[in-house]
């Protein structure tokens, strides 16, 4: 059976950067210092602040000590100085993984998922042909995976909060980012619910269509044709309704010109129909 989007992007998200482990540093006479970052320093720090060995080593030490946002920083600035370097697309790639790392699920900030989105495009756009080229096509699908379950979430929210206009805006936002991916029949289906929510009818029913057409094997498929054939019972009924009500607006107006024609003789004055004797006598 295959895996529904939500276990894709899991799947996608598990694996794990392969690490670079760190060489020892060399001996000091001083007094060992915690941390493999600052035994690197250990020696002789404004010497070796901008050696691009060290700066990896230092960068790699935060990263597999779990502190991702000093891991950027270090990849960042190894990126700055050495973009030409042979570890330039290594510090590339870890400085995406670095954002990864920071993601806290879909009902969570969405800055990191955005922030490695970036770094892995210009991995492949910096860097092209790299041996991190396939985790970053693999990382870059699962990033906009996330984007999309972003959007349905906070879709979901505000449709659960009746605000239907922002609803509608973030599931159209899937469909126009997104359409081919699965997540798109779910958008599909609860941007029907808020389209028959807001009584746009025949909107619902063009989005439920769209859904069990194109997205047959959805869990919302069988829901959707269910609305459709409830849509369409109601329908007939509506229009009845329309035209009634067009019928009833047409003789309103009728009535209130016929009460204004027949006002018209007694709101002549005397005036005026003297001056129309007048006149009549005149043609004589």
């Amino acid at each position: 059976m295959a895996l529904s989007w939500r276990r894709k992007t899991i799947v996608i998200i598990a694996v794990l950067a392969v690490g670079c482990s760190s060489t020892n540093a060399p001996k000091s006479k001083r007094q060992p210092l915690e941390g493999t970052d600052e035994q690197i320093f250990s020696a002789d720090p404004i010497k070796k602040n901008d050696d691009p060995t060290v700066m990896m080593k230092r960068a790699d030490s935060f990263f597999e000590k779990e502190e991702y946002p000093e891991a950027i920083i270090e990849y960042q600035h190894f990126l700055d100085l050495h973009r030409t370097h042979t570890l330039a697309s290594y510090a590339q790639y870890k400085l995406a993984e670095s954002h990864l790392k920071q993601i806290k699920g879909v009902d969570r900030d969405p800055d990191p998922i955005h922030k490695a989105l970036e770094a892995f495009e210009k991995l492949e756009k910096d860097y092209p042909g790299s041996r991190y080229d396939r985790n970053a096509v693999e990382r870059i699908a699962a990033c906009h995976q996330l984007i999309a379950e972003v959007h349905l979430k906070v879709g979901q929210f505000y449709y659960r909060r009746d605000a239907f206009l922002a609803a509608a805006h973030r599931f159209e936002r899937i469909l126009m980012l997104y359409p081919e991916m699965d997540i798109a029949g779910e958008a599909l289906y609860y941007l029907a619910l808020t389209y028959k929510d807001m009584g746009a009818d025949d909107w619902a029913r063009g989005k439920l269509i769209a859904l069990t057409e194109g997205f047959p094997n959805s869990p919302h498929a069988a829901s959707g044709k269910k609305m459709i054939a409830s849509l369409n019972q109601s329908r007939p009924i509506e229009t009845i309704a329309k035209a009634s009500n067009r019928e009833d607006n047409r003789t309103d107006i009728l009535f209130s010109l016929n009460g204004a024609l027949g006002a018209l003789p007694r709101a002549v004055s005397t005036a005026s129909l003297a001056t129309i004797t007048s006149l009549s006598s005149h043609t004589k």
